[in-house]
């Protein structure tokens, strides 16, 4: 068996909040390529808001504005991922229409 590789160009998109240069909400969108669509998928990635500024609208603006850049580019699925021990994010993801699909499996290096 002979294993093969290419590559193909994933895009990372910062959107953060901040006040007075501090950072205090932040989310990562990762625009990926891959042979089974022409169009990409995004997964999003270290979603976080400082937690004294939780439950004021941060998260879910951040979000809508992934959302919406996900239409822009043509994305044709979001991933979420969430550690198993985060309830309140599941409900939070789901509130905001997200559906639990899978499961995900993860190798630390």
């Amino acid at each position: 068996m002979n294993i093969q590789q290419t590559e193909k160009a994933t895009v990372g998109i910062k959107f953060f909040v901040e006040e007075d240069g501090v950072e205090f909400g932040r989310a990562w969108f990762y625009l990926i390529y891959n042979d089974l669509h022409l169009e990409p998928y995004g997964l999003l990635e270290d979603v976080y808001v400082k937690e004294d500024q939780r439950g004021q609208g941060v998260g879910k603006k951040l979000l809508e504005q992934i959302i919406a850049e996900a239409y822009k580019r043509k994305c044709y699925k979001i991933i979420g991922t969430s550690r198993m021990s985060r309830d309140m994010v599941h409900e939070w993801y789901k509130r905001l229409g997200f559906k639990e699909y899978g499961l995900e499996f993860r190798m630390d290096l």
